[in-house]
């Protein structure tokens, strides 16, 4: 595996070590079990696998290459690089300027780039019509192309089944960046519809079985179809993409269910001619997370802590996972822990911040924790250090991990 350079403040003096010794103990990943590590007060429960993947690593890397070879050229960011707070404040204290912001709201004219000038696009990828609009200003966007390799995968996996008249179905966000992109690419070669969960799932079954008409059709899916789709044309050969940070289990949900709507329909001899396997597009960072995170809520915590930027769609879908179970905080930060009292916490439905009671006074507290795809190590670091601070825990770093379980 590639080890990226990126800055040192990103790393984490007691995640890092935890880390390591998972990867040295168990380099083929095939144990999902957290790590403990025990103070005297708290026992800290930590997911398998969580924090920065191989795209969000790249991202950064290539973004501060980007800084430092090009010192006399104005550097811009097409959107936010990640999903996450402190990654994107620290870049545009770096001098980089945001052109647009997620949702894709213009915030400097393309018009106003020159042939001079870097664009980096971020991990999430862009449509086809922004990377043309900007090329044909002049401006770079291939050197510092920051998509990650496995959101390129869903494009080329879209691209070949548009090639065998498969139509496309992406689970995705249709408002996420990486969904437009995705989206943008996909109908280049093949007529395309965006879902976002079963609901959706299920409506376009009634479609595909006739329960439903075809203005209803249009109507309910304004918007997230590709021009010309024609659901009498399209709906009869399939196949399934997603937005990489999904939950893989929906997607696997989505998949089984419309196979079983074209089972019934042509039979299950057919079913190869009318849907495509792509159990291949799923991420291996969001699968794993996922798993990690699944595991963690079996371990009985007192509560979890999930931590990252709160438009982070695979943190939010870690914080699902979690709250089936277990009281849940979803924070950015050190800074939300307020007091051994109250802690402001992200609610992922009603998207806003709750001021909630926070730490139990039983002894022997277990806390579970995990993070985003986009959150530095160092964020978790600080979360823990602020929950020994307002316990007081008189146990250092080096003892707990002298007797930490891996």
């Amino acid at each position: 595996m590639k080890q990226f350079e990126i800055p040192a403040f990103y790393r984490s003096p007691i995640i890092s070590k935890v880390k390591a010794r998972r990867k040295l103990d168990d380099p083929r990943k095939q144990d999902f079990s957290p790590t403990r590590l025990q103070f005297s007060k708290v026992e800290f429960i930590i997911a398998r696998h969580f924090g920065f993947c191989y795209g969000v690593e790249n991202a950064i890397e290539k973004s501060y290459k980007a800084i430092q070879d090009n010192p006399e050229k104005r550097i811009y960011l097409l959107s936010q690089m990640i999903h996450n707070p402190d990654v994107n404040e620290d870049l545009l204290a770096q001098g980089i300027k945001f052109l647009q912001t997620p949702a894709g709201e213009q915030l400097i004219p393309f018009s106003e780039l020159t042939s001079n000038d870097i664009v980096i696009i971020p991990a999430f990828g862009t449509t086809v019509t922004i990377a043309e609009e900007i090329r044909a200003t002049g401006a770079n966007i291939d050197s510092y192309n920051t998509t990650c390799p496995f959101v390129e995968k869903v494009w080329n996996r879209s691209q070949k089944l548009g090639e065998t008249d498969h139509t496309i179905i992406i689970h995705g966000k249709y408002d996420h960046e990486e969904t437009r992109a995705t989206f943008s690419h996909s109908n280049q070669t093949a007529p395309s519809l965006v879902i976002k969960n079963m609901i959706e799932a299920e409506f376009l079954g009634e479609i595909m079985n006739g329960k439903k008409s075809t203005a209803e059709f249009y109507t309910y899916f304004e918007g997230k179809y590709s021009p010309g789709f024609s659901p009498e044309l399209h709906l009869n050969k399939i196949g399934v993409v997603n937005q990489t940070t999904m939950l893989a289990s929906e997607t696997q949900e989505i998949t089984d269910y419309l196979r079983s709507v074209l089972i019934q329909k042509y039979g299950e001899t057919e079913i190869k001619s009318h849907m495509a396997d792509t159990r291949d597009t799923l991420c291996y960072a969001t699968n794993d997370n996922q798993s990690s995170t699944y595991a963690l809520s079996e371990t009985a915590p007192d509560l979890a802590i999930v931590v990252g930027g709160y438009n982070s769609s695979n943190t939010t879908h870690l914080v699902e996972i979690m709250e089936k179970t277990i009281p849940t905080f979803f924070v950015k930060g050190a800074d939300e822990l307020v007091s051994i009292n109250l802690v402001r916490s992200f609610n992922i439905h009603d998207k806003t911040i709750e001021e909630r009671e926070f730490l139990p006074s039983n002894k022997g507290l277990k806390i579970a924790i995990t993070s985003g795809a986009s959150c530095p190590d160092a964020i978790v670091d600080r979360v823990m250090m602020r929950i020994l601070e307002l316990l007081q825990e008189p146990c250092t770093i080096e003892e707990a991990m002298e007797r930490a379980t891996f």
